[in-house]
């Protein structure tokens, strides 16, 4: 990346969405979209949460999924690591079961263990009995959004939503799963059935970030985290069509679109098909390699191992200088950009002095 600044200032607004700005000079859209930044952007994944003091003072004694759905806190915590590590970007503290509970699914996030389904979805009358997300029923998470357009001047925010696949997963599991074994038997022994469950699944995030998008969020991610968990060939059968249609019903809102998996190297290709301007890549797999696995026309996101920032500053400062070089192996090779970030989220017990280094240091490069 060459450190020039962008000059080209983006679509214009889409008169389906208002109330979206226009960031010209903003070094992440500017990646995203293949132009050249002032300096390599870097954002975080899980930036906001339990690595800062200020989040864990500010949440406690109130309950994950209540947090999610007050307007004032939810600004409050996504701004908390914009002015402590002066990222890029905010992303929208929330969680992918969000509108899962908004649409009235009956489950809750247990601390210790994750989101929990108090009926998990196993059968076709189970799909059939799902209800739809209402826009009035994310209005809270709206309300957040446009309190945080306001704050964040030229800061770019993120808005996201869980992948249908991933959602599934916690349905029909009824919460985390190591093996996803009951999900997999669904998606094979009655793909009918599967695929209405994902349907339903898509237009639950598709309406989740239209909310998002209507009220202002300037990118979109699709997480699929336990995607990584499948096969290539069941990838391409079972999931990537609703991801697909996810990325389609989107386009046409002139904003950034990120897709990112875990443990998803294999399937790499098949999500640059997906329809993200941008794929994001764990640290399993170098940038260079990822570059010729998602083909060109795409710009990349990551993806320091988050263990990394554990190690002392001498690791890490040589981490980061490795993956922005082979980032720039990977524009050789035909992405489009590149955003800096940890190829999964912040963990825990991370210093949050490192994160700011860690930042100072890529905008250095």
């Amino acid at each position: 990346m060459t450190g020039l600044e962008n000059t080209n200032v983006g679509s214009a607004v889409p008169a389906e969405y208002p109330s979206r700005r226009v960031l010209p000079h903003a070094p992440l859209l500017a990646a995203a979209r293949g132009e050249r930044p002032v300096h390599r952007p870097v954002w975080f994944m899980r930036q906001a949460g339990r690595s800062l003091p200020e989040y864990r003072e500010i949440r406690a004694g109130i309950g994950m999924l209540e947090s999610c759905f007050d307007p004032e806190l939810v600004c409050e915590i996504t701004m908390q690591p914009v002015r402590r590590h002066k990222v890029d970007a905010a992303i929208l503290f929330s969680d992918i079961v969000v509108p899962l509970k908004a649409a009235g699914i009956d489950l809750d996030i247990v601390a210790g263990t994750g989101p929990v389904v108090a009926n998990p979805v196993r059968t076709a009358a189970d799909v059939a009995a799902l209800p739809s997300l209402e826009p009035e029923e994310v209005g809270a998470v709206a309300r957040a959004v446009e309190l945080l357009t306001r704050e964040l001047g030229d800061t770019p925010l993120i808005g996201f939503a869980g992948a249908p696949f991933t959602l599934a997963s916690y349905l029909v599991e009824g919460g985390p799963s190591r093996n996803h074994e009951r999900t997999k038997a669904l998606m094979h022994a009655e793909p009918r059935t599967w695929h209405a469950l994902l349907g339903k699944l898509t237009d639950v995030a598709i309406g989740f970030l239209r909310a998002q998008l209507g009220a202002g969020v300037d990118a979109v991610q699709l997480f699929d985290s336990w995607a990584g968990a499948l096969s290539l060939a069941d990838y391409r059968e079972y999931v990537l069509p609703h991801s697909e249609r996810v990325f389609a019903e989107l386009a046409g809102a002139g904003v950034p679109r990120i897709h990112f998996g875990v443990g998803t190297g294999e399937l790499l290709g098949a999500m640059g098909e997906a329809g993200a301007d941008v794929v994001g890549v764990d640290w399993r797999i170098p940038l260079d390699v990822a570059a010729t696995r998602v083909g060109p026309g795409k710009a990349l996101q990551g993806n320091l191992d988050p263990a990394i920032l554990f190690a002392g500053w001498e690791v890490v400062e040589r981490e980061v200088r490795r993956i922005v070089a082979e980032a720039d192996r990977a524009i050789e090779a035909g992405a489009t950009g590149h955003i800096f970030n940890l190829g999964h989220g912040v963990l825990p017990d991370t210093d949050p002095e490192i994160i700011t280094r860690v930042v100072e240091l890529v905008h250095s490069l």
